[in-house]
Formats: structure tokens, C-alpha cells, sequence
């Protein structure tokens, strides 16, 4: 007889069995929190703030940032709770919406990359006709999807995983509610979710990598064809933080199922997981600042007005704002 007990809270896989060594990467992971979290706000702050960067290309980096700042909250700051206070649980809802929200993050993320080489192309491509063609309501509508059809993606495969009884354990071989590691969990036939997952997650993955890259052909063909070397550099140079951004998350993504669909051990899957749920939210803030000019150029514009606009009512009340 199968032990069909209901499953109350899962128990998620921790870095380490010693207590010393779970506080120690809890700090370095919240270090590793704090530096995403304050970048990607840095890029959300500047383009919402800097006039110069009302354009197509923000508006869909504002969401992106937006999204790595969600995607990594939605693990991490469990992760370190859990470390703090020495325990490894989560209830079965706190499993249920950590699901939810880390596909329905990533799959957007996905269709927003998408958007946002058909944004380079058309800048690119026809520059005459982008601003007709990318339009204020152009761009809201395609935000808007991208965000809706991830909503849609994570329903179908929350609610596919969660209908399953679990019975076997309710061990989490991962630090965060994890589809593949959830399975394994099921008492009953789980055939039919594995093909779900597998052909709609290649679907996914499939059509936008194809999108991307037939895009960036065109683009390139284009850029190719500029007469000038300064043209050509600088139509490279919009393109570059994208492509970067573009090969760190779908290279992350292939690497962790990839481990996963292989014989590896619980180490190296939580390895690979953390890469793809820390490294993308980390690195493209910084992808996109350092590489992009108009992004430093407007950091530096909103720090000298904040500054001024401090100075200008330390003035209204007599203090002397030297420190700062």
C-alpha cells in the first residue's frame, strides 16, 4: 500500500549540514542579494527619472530590470531565512507561489528578450520608420503580452505539477520549489507532466532563441552594409549588452537542465541553480551600465540633480550639507 499522506510543507536541500558554514553563505548570498537588488533599482530609478531615456529600448530594459529584481527575490531571500534560522522548510502554498512566480518570471523574461531584438531590428533596420512603427501603444501592448503569456505559461505548469499527490517525500532536492524535483515527489504516473514540461519548455525556449537570432541576422546583414566605421560601431554597440544578456540567460537555462536531465549529483544541480537564479539578476545591471554609454551619461545627470536638489533645500533651512 502506497502512503498517500497529505503534504503539508517540503523540505528544501540547504548548502550545508554545518551550522557555521550555513551562515557564511547565507552572508555571502545576501551580499550577492543586496548587489542585484540595488543595481537593478539603479537602472529602474534612472530610466523612470532621466527625460533622454524615454525611448522603446528603456522602456523594455525598465521591465527587464524589474523582473530580474522580482526573479531574484522570489528564491533568495528564502534561501537566507531559512539559513538564519537554521531550518529547511516551506509551506505547501510558499512552494506552490515560489513555482508560480520563478516560471511565470522566467518565461517573461524569455518573451521580453524576444521583444527586445525585434526592437533592435526595427531601430537598425528601419530607422525611418521606428518611431511610427514602435509606437507608445506599440510598446505597451507587446509589454503587455510578454507579461500575460508568461502569466499563462506558469498557470498551465502550476497547476499541471500541483494536482499530483505526493507521498513519496517531501525532501526538495533544490533550494527553491523546483518542477523536475517536484515530480520525483509524485506518487502517481508523472509521464504526461515530463512531456508537458519538456515540449512546452523547448517550445518556449526554441522559438524565442530562433526569433533572436534570425533577428540579429538581419541586423547584422544591415549593420554590414554601413558605409562608415563610427555607424558601424556605434549600431554594434547598441547591440552588444542585448547579446551579452541574451547568451548569460539562455546559457545558464540550457546548463541547468541539462544537469538535470543527467545523472549528476544533488552538488552540481545546486550549483548549476543557483547560477541561473543569481547570475542574470546579478550581471545585467552591469552588462548594460558599463557597456552602455547612455545609461553612465544619465546616472550621472539624476546623482548631480538629486545632489542639487539636496543642496537646494539644505539652503532653505540653513544646514550646511558639506558631508556630503
Amino acid at each position: 500500500m502506497i502512503n498517500r499522506t497529505t503534504v503539508s510543507e517540503f523540505l528544501l536541500l540547504g548548502f550545508s549540514d554545518i551550522r557555521e558554514q550555513q551562515i557564511l553563505y547565507s552572508m555571502v548570498f545576501l551580499l550577492i542579494y543586496l548587489a542585484a537588488v540595488i543595481g537593478n533599482l539603479l537602472i529602474i530609478a534612472v530610466v523612470a527619472l532621466d527625460c533622454h531615456l524615454r525611448t522603446p529600448m528603456y522602456f523594455f530594459l525598465f521591465n527587464l530590470s524589474f523582473l530580474d529584481l522580482c526573479y531574484i527575490s522570489v528564491t533568495i531571500p528564502k534561501m537566507f531565512a531559512n539559513s538564519l534560522t537554521n531550518t529547511r522548510s516551506i509551506s505547501f502554498f510558499g512552494c506552490v507561489t515560489q513555482v508560480f512566480l520563478v516560471i511565470s518570471l522566467a518565461a517573461t523574461e524569455c518573451a521580453f528578450l524576444s521583444v527586445m531584438a525585434y526592437d533592435r531590428y526595427t531601430a537598425i533596420c528601419f530607422p525611418l520608420h521606428y518611431r511610427m512603427i514602435m509606437s507608445r501603444g506599440t510598446c505597451a501592448q507587446m509589454a503587455a503580452g510578454s507579461w500575460v503569456s508568461g502569466f499563462l505559461y506558469s498557470v498551465l505548469h502550476t497547476g499541471n505539477t500541483f494536482r499530483l499527490p505526493f507521498c513519496h517525500s517531501n525532501v526538495v532536492g533544490q533550494f527553491f520549489c523546483d518542477i523536475p524535483q517536484l515530480l520525483k515527489l509524485s506518487c502517481s504516473d508523472t509521464y504526461s507532466n515530463k512531456v508537458v514540461v519538456v515540449l512546452f519548455g523547448v517550445c518556449l525556449a526554441l522559438g524565442c532563441f530562433v526569433f533572436i537570432i534570425v533577428s540579429y541576422i538581419q541586423i547584422f546583414s544591415t549593420v554590414l552594409k554601413i558605409p562608415s566605421m563610427q555607424g558601424r560601431r556605434k549600431a554594434f554597440s547598441t547591440c552588444l549588452p542585448h547579446l551579452v544578456v541574451i547568451g548569460l540567460f539562455f546559457g545558464t537555462g540550457s546548463f541547468v537542465y541539462m544537469r538535470q536531465t543527467s545523472m549528476s549529483s544533488s552538488y552540481w544541480d545546486l550549483l548549476a541553480s543557483v547560477l541561473y537564479a543569481v547570475l542574470p539578476p546579478l550581471l545585467n545591471p552591469i552588462i548594460y551600465s558599463l557597456r552602455n554609454k547612455e545609461i553612465r551619461e544619465a546616472l550621472g545627470r539624476v546623482k548631480n540633480d538629486l545632489l542639487s536638489k539636496i543642496n537646494i533645500f539644505a539652503e532653505d533651512f540653513n544646514f550646511n550639507p558639506n558631508f556630503l
